[in-house]
């Protein structure tokens, strides 16, 4: 058996492993495209090859270098181990990091500084023996042969009717369509699976800050209905999965499980891509391809999540440190508008004292106005009054009436009047005097009775001065009434 090869890929594409497919093909167990694995390794235990000339020529041959002398030094820095010169020649084509003879001292970690993807493919097994390395060379030019036609027939058949998964109407609906057909094969003893889109996985995982394990169904792979029976179902993985991330799975044979396949371009399945977030951005830090055991599951994932524990505690500190921040502010905020309607109160108290003021003196201005028009109205009326008042008949005239006023301000005033006028003409002249004043009535002395001066709807024409019973000299008083 071939064991599982760790390595780091930069960008781990199926696409980029045409340029050597048909180099490695010789050495490989032709797998199809769909099942291409970045990990290759090559044991001769049946063809032994003794001697460097012979080790040489070998290397050169598959190696493809342009001179000996380049694949000698190749050679040489590998201690003359065929197999892991030919490896990190491919690799060296592909972009990849050599994973053979590492530094001792130096144990596996994950480069972030480069941004690389931590990758982990479990190969399939090689031919073994003669008579595996025999069947495998007879099968080699029919399994070419049939996946090279079936790739063109694919490319073919992509012009003529156009992926029907290349339209994505239902994404929620393409992930619960893929959890019941699961449940309904493998049971409902598995992992959480997250009921949403790939995008809302995504931002709760980013929301909340935790891993996110996405898993690429392939229903017609060879491996799918081993790993999901012998490895995603079993009671220590579901365990691991509900309590330490969220789990997002979906079959790629559906639209939005094809469009997640061709963002995260897996080379086979299983398929799984640790997600989190790193350096503000959503970002893939594993991979694991390849029919993976439940312990070797977990121990991977675990590598995975202590590598880049940091970072994730970075994220965490970084965002209590802007919420505290935010916090802060909104405290600040919320002080500096309590300060700022304290203000805004301040100056309405003032504003209305001011204008309450300014009322209040308006109200005496106005106040003293409408006493200034009174006053300028009364003395107009009293004029009036004057000027229609008749004239005042003489002493000798046997007719007339002598009258004393004794107004309320102790003074006294005289006039004689005719016995035929009106009492109005006694309340007229009294008015029109500027001691007088604006309301009063006229009262007798003795016997003690008010003057009906003014008309009323029970007398509207007062009676004469002899109606009303005086006699030639008589004194009368003169009451305020303004007060009242």
């Amino acid at each position: 058996m071939l064991g599982s090869t760790l390595l780091f890929s930069q960008s781990v594409q199926c696409g980029s492993l045409n340029a050597s497919r048909a180099k490695r093909s010789e050495f490989t167990d032709g797998q199809s495209d769909t099942e291409c694995t970045l990990a290759l390794q090559i044991t001769f235990t049946n063809t032994p090859l003794v001697g460097e000339h012979q080790i040489l020529a070998a290397s050169w041959d598959l190696t493809g270098l342009e001179s000996m002398d380049q694949c000698r030094r190749t050679l040489e820095q590998h201690n003359w181990n065929i197999e892991a010169a030919v490896q990190d020649r491919l690799n060296e084509q592909e972009g990849v990091p050599s994973v053979f003879n590492p530094p001792p001292s130096r144990p596996l970690q994950v480069n972030t500084a480069d941004h690389r993807v931590y990758s982990y493919i479990v190969s399939r097994p090689q031919p073994r023996g003669l008579i595996g390395w025999s069947y495998y060379m007879i099968m080699l030019p029919f399994r070419l042969t049939y996946y090279t036609l079936l790739d063109i027939f694919r490319f073919a058949l992509r012009w003529v009717r156009p992926d029907p998964r290349g339209r994505v109407t239902d994404p929620v609906g393409d992930v619960v369509s893929f959890i019941h057909s699961f449940e309904e094969k493998y049971g409902r003893s598995h992992p959480v699976f997250y009921q949403g889109t790939y995008s809302q996985a995504l931002n709760d995982a980013k929301r909340e800050l935790r891993y996110l394990l996405v898993y690429l169904h392939g229903e017609d792979h060879q491996d799918t209905d081993q790993f999901c029976r012998s490895t995603l179902c079993t009671e220590e993985v579901l365990t691991f999965l509900n309590t330490r991330m969220l789990f997002w799975a979906c079959s790629t044979s559906r639209p939005e499980g094809y469009r997640v396949s061709q963002a995260l371009r897996e080379n086979t399945y299983p398929f799984l891509a640790m997600i989190m977030l790193k350096d503000r951005k959503m970002t893939v830090v594993g991979r694991l391809e390849g029919l993976i055991q439940s312990e070797d599951l977990l121990n991977q994932l675990t590598f995975i999540m202590e590598a880049n524990q940091t970072y994730l505690m970075s994220e965490r500190l970084e965002r209590e440190e802007r919420n505290q921040t935010q916090v802060l502010r909104a405290q600040q905020d919320e002080a500096y508008l309590e300060s700022l309607r304290a203000d805004q109160e301040k100056d309405r108290r003032k504003r209305e004292e001011q204008e309450k003021v300014q009322a209040e003196e308006e109200k005496v201005r106005q106040t003293v106005l409408a006493e200034e028009r009174r006053r300028r109205t009364l003395e107009e009326e009293k004029e009036l009054k004057s000027e229609c008042l008749p004239p005042e008949p003489p002493a000798d005239d046997p007719d007339s009436v002598k009258i004393v006023f004794k107004l309320p301000n102790d003074t006294r005033v005289e006039r004689r009047f005719l016995f035929q006028e009106s009492l109005t003409v006694i309340y007229d002249f009294l008015f029109s005097l500027k001691e007088t004043p604006e309301k009063f009535q006229i009262v007798t002395n003795f016997p003690r009775r008010v003057l009906p001066c003014l008309p009323t709807e029970e007398q509207p024409n007062p009676p004469s001065l002899k109606e009303a019973g005086l006699s030639r000299s008589e004194v009368l008083f003169v009451q305020d009434l303004t007060e009242d």
